[in-house]
């Protein structure tokens, strides 16, 4: 009984080391390909969550092989434990007839899921192009923050928080005619801009506050007497460069966004020849990182999917094969925006790496039960019973693998901020469609696309 117990373990070592593994490396190869699109954004944040992300599934394989298997190996070996939990109907566990009923099911009305599948994602993805995005970072944080409430609080008070500044330099800006120019553009600002600017600084408001409002003759002597840390705020040292600062009302990414390209025109079309210019600040700063964030979410999508399916090209060297685990994916997109857009939940700069974790979460499900299911082709049996089989044996680690994904990303619900409580849910979301589109629809797309994929079967598989 001891040699029967440590001989079915070695084999099945071997099976494992021989069938497992090598399915488990592609889906590797296949998720960290999909996580590399995160690498094209312009925003350095982004990159390096791409970068642990391949680094973490890299380690997952590593511990997995070196760790994991030797770990199940000497319990199998040395611990074996009799029997399991069997359907004593079906002389099976009651797992493998759920999934073989669903199984059959599915590939009974396989075109039906199919259409389905389609339409339902082609609205999604009708849906993800008109879904908005939520750039005003104040929404992200915990609503109730005490921070938050003080900045609000002192908005009412001043009438502003946001500022954009004007940088302007020359040789000298204290010349006549540079001062004079800083002067109306200090002053014009507000008429030209009403329902924006709410206040202007400049050295020439300084000036102007010595003298009754008006701009003094003596002002470079005026100037030359001022305080350095009151000068400084508006001039450097050298005289060469100059800033009038400009308070703005909070105003979201969008519409700063607009506003910013409106100040930038009419400070251009309203130089002074003496001065060159410059529209600047934290505000210029936080528009072209939230933009740069959002607006790359579909380049990084398609990214994604090319390189996947390159990848998944080069080791299959068959196109519907390769295209075969992506199918799936694409329809998890379709769904993933479309429950945004029917929900109203804005994309935020989280969100929008969403596309390129569905592909790296996705294809590593569906490329495990893919394998499985030619390795069952290449023992002679029928696409039918071969994704009978596949479905069977892989649809339950498959299953296990979402939950634990779906655990791991739960903790998110609970943040009080709000950016990452809704990339929680959507993420929970999406690897649900991800199991619902691995169980149901690839089963589906296996046995329909199988016609264009040749298998070949071993001679001893065909008993000559």
């Amino acid at each position: 009984m001891k040699n029967k117990i440590q001989k079915q373990s070695i084999t099945s070592l071997k099976n494992t080391l021989k069938h497992m593994v090598p399915a488990v490396f592609t889906a590797i190869i296949a998720t960290g390909l999909g996580f590399i699109a995160l690498f094209t954004s312009p925003v350095p944040m982004i990159k390096d969550f791409g970068k642990m992300l391949t680094i973490g599934i890299g380690i997952s394989f590593v511990v997995g092989l070196f760790i994991l298997i030797p770990i199940l190996f000497t319990r199998d070996r040395f611990f074996p434990k009799e029997g399991g939990k069997i359907n004593k109907k079906h002389g099976k566990a009651k797992s493998d007839v759920i999934l073989e009923k669903i199984t059959k099911k599915v590939v009974s009305l396989k075109w039906l899921v199919i259409i389905l599948a389609i339409i339902t994602s082609g609205i999604g993805i009708w849906g993800d192009l008109n879904t908005g995005v939520e750039t005003d970072v104040e929404t992200f944080m915990p609503q109730n923050n005490q921070e938050l409430k003080d900045i609000h609080k002192l908005r009412d008070i001043l009438g502003t928080t946001d500022q954009v500044s004007i940088m302007y330099s020359g040789k000298n800006v204290l010349e006549d005619n540079t001062i004079k120019w800083t002067d109306t553009m200090t002053e014009s600002l507000k008429n030209e801009f009403p329902n924006v600017v709410v206040d202007t600084k400049s050295i020439t408001s300084v000036l102007k506050q010595t003298n009754n409002g008006e701009l003094p003759e003596n002002s470079v002597e005026i100037i030359n007497n001022m305080p350095k840390d009151q000068l400084k705020l508006f001039i450097n040292e050298g005289k060469t460069k100059g800033v009038i600062t400009v308070g703005i009302k909070h105003l979201e990414a969008s519409e700063l966004k607009s506003f910013i390209s409106n100040l930038e025109s009419f400070v251009t079309q309203n130089q002074a020849d003496s001065v060159s210019t410059t529209v600047t600040g934290k505000s210029v700063l936080d528009v072209e990182m939230v933009s740069s964030l959002t607006t790359g979410r579909h380049k990084m999508t398609l990214i994604g999917i090319g390189l996947v399916f390159l990848g998944l090209l080069v080791i299959y060297r068959h196109p519907v094969k390769a295209f075969i685990p992506l199918l799936p994916i694409l329809f998890i997109i379709g769904w993933s925006g479309g429950i945004m857009y029917l929900f109203d939940i804005h994309y935020t700069p989280l969100t929008a790496t969403l596309g390129a974790l569905i592909i790296g979460i996705g294809t590593e499900f569906t490329i495990l039960i893919m394998e499985r299911f030619y390795e069952e082709r290449e023992k002679g049996l029928s696409s039918y019973e071969s994704i009978i089989m596949a479905n069977k044996k892989i649809g339950k680690s498959v299953f296990a693998s979402g939950m634990s994904v779906i655990g791991g990303f739960s903790a998110l619900l609970v943040s009080d901020f709000v950016i990452l409580s809704n990339f929680g849910m959507m993420t929970l979301l999406n690897v649900f469609f991800a199991l619902i589109s691995t169980i149901i629809v690839m089963p589906a797309i296996l046995i329909i696309l199988d016609k264009f994929i040749k298998v070949k079967i071993p001679m001893e598989t065909q008993g000559i």
